[in-house]
């Protein structure tokens, strides 16, 4: 995959993406020449039939002639398909480009990045902007090239038929650029305006499907139709303001065009009357006058579709731009052989210009060990956690992890050595088999199970009308609590790391489900370096040493007995 510099200029950004494709960038734009080259042969062979052929009643050279014209629009057809076809595959595998790099960065961009970005924005981001791209990336320099060379070519050859209709028209040109100019920028603002509010009511869709079993429990189907009317009525006002400049321009531009022709046709009628031009001079001059404006038209579709497209490679340089607020040293090492040691060494840690989540924390837990992190919700446990993960990096301070500043090893290293079990389980929409194996992508059937039954969810698995092969819905909703929870440790099992972070892991569960829970995470933490974050001392009573975090600080520390005497 070709890297890109994205801190260049957006032009230079954007065609750094016909690179890898530029075999089908050149037969586009060849066949689009010979288009151009048909075109303007038509009035100059209709031109000399009517001066030197018809007059004379040269049968064969006239009927030649013709054979020989229908024959360039066979060709001219053939150059049509070719650019339908290939210049729009051109433009897909540039879009495919676009998603791809934009999926990628979207992968490598930091916590705090997806903690002020909505999903259904993004969602639109990655396919409604890329598709406006792919027209522009098809259609635009093959129309600005067809439309300019044509232009000139129609000029040179109307200024050898008559110089003074040609003189004309150039006259009138630059009242036609004036008003695509003026109304140029209208159609950007109002383009732009139309990509916020689709990527608002993309975002409003998405709530609400995500959301449905909330929406439901709450009977708030009417609250939700009320939030998507006012989403889908500032998307209609967004189109009506859009299309009402379209309009304007369209029609300013379709009335000078117009105009243009009536005025040429005028004075060439006035010539004929004085008698210093000649019927099949008007005819010709006429059809060059039709193919002068067919590029005019081309042009002004262009500035339509050049101020979507933009609008939306903005906004896909805007994401492409954002740096990641985690990201490798350059100098970055890769974290081999983990035994488990892992330190807090003073550590504090803000959200942007935010008060203090954590501050001052000293921890060490040694290989093996299990350490576990209390406190009310918003003191500050989970964030330790997602330190050690960096998920996000300390503000002061550092994490090691066997002696390690974990900023001075590739994050994909670290996290390799880090298993993660969380509340909130997230699963795929994939196999019960597919989501245990994310664990370990290259692991084979045979292991996936061995894993499950270490976690007590192979029996229930079996029990599945489809067993591992089962399919377990949006975000696992078609299983139960429990069973999401064990699929979550066995995915852990079968990675098996060295270092453990069980974060409030039980806590949404039953007691029944809790205890049986309760066995599985002993099991797996067994042998292994494990932080455990949790809101009751009665949850943690088996680790080696607690933390009890207020206020910011570290407020308490020592076992189970210590603390509760």
């Amino acid at each position: 995959m070709q890297e890109r510099d994205f801190s260049q200029n957006a032009l230079k950004v954007f065609f750094s993406y016909y690179k890898p494709h530029r075999k089908l960038f050149m037969l586009d734009i060849i066949m689009a020449l010979i288009g151009v080259g048909a075109d303007l042969a038509f009035p100059w062979a209709t031109r000399q039939a009517l001066h030197n052929l018809l007059p004379d009643r040269k049968f064969t050279a006239f009927f030649t002639v013709m054979a020989i014209l229908f024959a360039e629009y066979i060709l001219r057809s053939l150059t049509v398909y070719i650019v339908t076809v290939f210049g729009h595959e051109l433009g897909v595998r540039v879009e495919a480009d676009m998603r791809a790099d934009i999926f990628r960065h979207v992968q490598q961009l930091s916590f705090s990045f997806f903690d002020t970005h909505r999903t259904g924005k993004l969602m639109s981001r990655m396919t409604t902007d890329l598709f406006e791209i792919t027209e522009l990336a098809h259609h635009g320099p093959e129309n600005v090239l067809q439309a300019g060379l044509t232009l000139l070519g129609a000029i040179v050859i109307l200024m050898t038929v008559r110089w003074e209709l040609a003189l004309v028209l150039l006259f009138i040109l630059p009242v036609l650029l004036a008003v695509v100019i003026s109304l140029r920028m209208k159609l950007r603002k109002a383009s732009t305006y139309v990509k916020e509010e689709t990527a608002e009511i993309n975002a409003a869709v998405e709530g609400g499907v995500s959301g449905a079993r909330t929406v439901k429990a709450f009977a708030n189907e009417n609250v939700e139709m009320e939030k998507f009317r006012v989403s889908n009525e500032r998307f209609k006002k967004s189109k009506r303001v859009y299309y009402r400049w379209f309009g304007l321009f369209n029609s300013a531009t379709e009335f000078t065009v117009a105009a243009m022709q009536v005025i040429v046709f005028a004075v060439g009628g006035y010539f004929i009357m004085k008698g210093r031009m000649d019927l099949a001079d008007l005819v010709a001059f006429s059809l060059y006058v039709s193919i002068f404006t067919t590029p005019i038209r081309k042009l002004i579709f262009f500035v339509e579709q050049f101020e979507t497209g933009r609008a939306g490679f903005e906004r896909f340089l805007e994401i492409m731009r954002t740096p990641a607020a985690v990201e490798d040293a350059p100098d970055a090492t890769e974290l081999e052989t983990v035994t488990g040691d892992v330190e807090y060494r003073d550590v504090g840690f803000h959200y942007d210009k935010g008060p203090a989540v954590i501050e001052h924390v000293d921890l060490h837990i040694a290989p093996g060990e299990t350490l576990a992190l209390v406190g009310p919700s918003g003191s500050g446990k989970t964030t330790l956690s997602q330190l050690l993960l960096r998920f996000y990096d300390v503000t002061e301070g550092a994490v090691l992890v066997d002696g390690h500043d974990i900023r001075s090893v590739t994050q994909a290293s670290l996290r390799k050595h880090i298993g993660i079990i969380q509340q909130d389980v997230f699963l795929f929409a994939d196999t019960v088999r597919e989501n245990i194996r994310y664990g370990r992508p290259d692991a084979t059937d045979e292991e996936v199970a061995h894993a499950a039954m270490l976690a007590a969810i192979h029996d229930e698995i079996l029990a599945m009308p489809e067993g591992y092969s089962s399919f377990v819905g949006e975000r696992g909703v078609m299983l139960s609590g429990g069973q999401k929870q064990r699929i979550a440790i066995a995915r852990v099992f079968l990675k098996n790391p060295p270092i453990l972070v069980l974060d409030e892991a039980t806590s949404a569960l039953d007691s029944v489900t809790e205890a049986a829970i309760q066995r599985s995470l002993e099991e797996l933490s067994s042998g292994r370096t494990v932080i455990v974050v949790a809101h009751r001392l009665s949850t943690i009573r088996n680790a080696d040493h607690i933390a009890v975090i207020e206020n910011e600080h570290i407020a308490e520390y020592g076992t189970h007995e210590e603390l509760i005497a």
